[in-house]
């Protein structure tokens, strides 16, 4: 699988992503174990997790793994902090909760290091200096190789990577990422994350690029019993891309694979994956059959007459102030 580096850094991730959210709770230990080695057998190297997932399951199922089954050189590990089960506090971005879940991330995961660690969301209650400084002791420590932050918008991503930058003393710890919804069903960070991004040198990677599951095709005409969309626990998660609009876009995105004799889901994932300023979508799947339909992308490159029909189909609706006032 190709390489790429995240954002201006020396960090080279595989241009696909494994993604652990349903680890060790729709997925099972022998599912996960199946899929990660179908991944690692392909030449994926980023697997992303996070301290929530399944309750710090996901993180503790990879380090049983990673400790039996792979070498940990083989593998980029990203994990994430700062989500909290509090119904009054989503987030938590102060620098005493970041830097006790780093190290209870650590000891899930059974490494002395992750490779990748980000800031899960923005926490307004806690000012934003304090929270990148728990980045910058996080890799001065050696308890992280590269920092970045998930769920920021434009002007908090642009914000965190200006002060990182240019705060007094000298330049902190470069963001290396920025993870963020993206598909053909939500391109909301085209508005202003995506150039921000670009022009500060964070990579993005795109997290549910298949559209919480919706642009494989497999919601057109029901909802199969054994996807997420049946399921108690992500069923809400799926809802808001089983409407009319995500219906006309997903005909098109079959119509493009029947075009060219292959998959809506490769088509949709080689689309978010080939886009200006994407370093490697995430991709999450319930079994390794699931997950090796997915990988298969890495043949397919999308004509352009496609990639621009599939633009157009579901292209949001960006005017004041994106585009020049003068002309509205």
């Amino acid at each position: 699988m190709e390489q790429r580096h995240l954002g201006l850094t020396g960090l080279r991730v595989s241009r696909i992503g494994l993604g652990t959210l349903t680890w060790a709770r729709e997925t099972d230990e022998h599912d996960a174990a199946d899929q990660l080695k179908t991944f690692w057998e392909a030449g994926g190297t980023l697997v992303d997790t996070a301290d929530v997932y399944a309750d710090g399951l996901a993180e503790h199922l990879l380090g049983r793994m990673i400790d039996g089954m792979l070498p940990r050189d083989d593998l980029v590990i990203a994990t994430k902090a700062g989500s909290v089960p509090d119904p009054d506090r989503r987030f938590d971005g102060s620098r005493g909760h970041l830097l006790a879940a780093l190290d209870a991330s650590l000891e899930r995961l059974g490494t002395d290091h992750v490779d990748l660690w980000q800031v899960h969301a923005f926490d307004p209650r806690t000012p934003l200096e304090e929270t990148l400084q728990a980045l910058d002791i996080a890799v001065s420590s050696g308890r992280a190789r590269y920092v970045g932050v998930s769920n920021f918008c434009g002007w908090q991503l642009a914000k965190a990577a200006t002060w990182q930058l240019a705060a007094p003393g000298g330049p902190r710890t470069r963001l290396a990422g920025i993870q963020l919804e993206y598909s053909l069903l939500q391109r909301g960070v085209e508005r202003e994350v995506l150039p921000a991004a670009r022009d500060l040198g964070v990579g993005l990677l795109p997290s549910s690029p298949l559209g919480r599951g919706v642009l494989t095709g497999k919601y057109r005409h029901a909802t199969p019993a054994d996807s997420r969309g049946a399921s108690a626990h992500m069923a809400a998660f799926v809802a808001p891309y089983l409407d009319e609009t995500a219906a006309r876009i997903v005909d098109a995105v079959t119509t493009a694979a029947d075009g060219l004799a292959t998959t809506a889901l490769e088509v949709a994932l080689a689309w978010v994956r080939d886009r200006p300023g994407v370093t490697a979508p995430i991709v999450g799947a319930r079994t390794a059959h699931q997950l090796a339909a997915a990988l298969s992308v890495e043949r397919l490159t999308l004509p352009e007459e496609i990639r621009r029909a599939l633009d157009d189909v579901s292209a949001p609706v960006h005017r004041y102030p994106d585009q020049d006032w003068s002309t509205l």
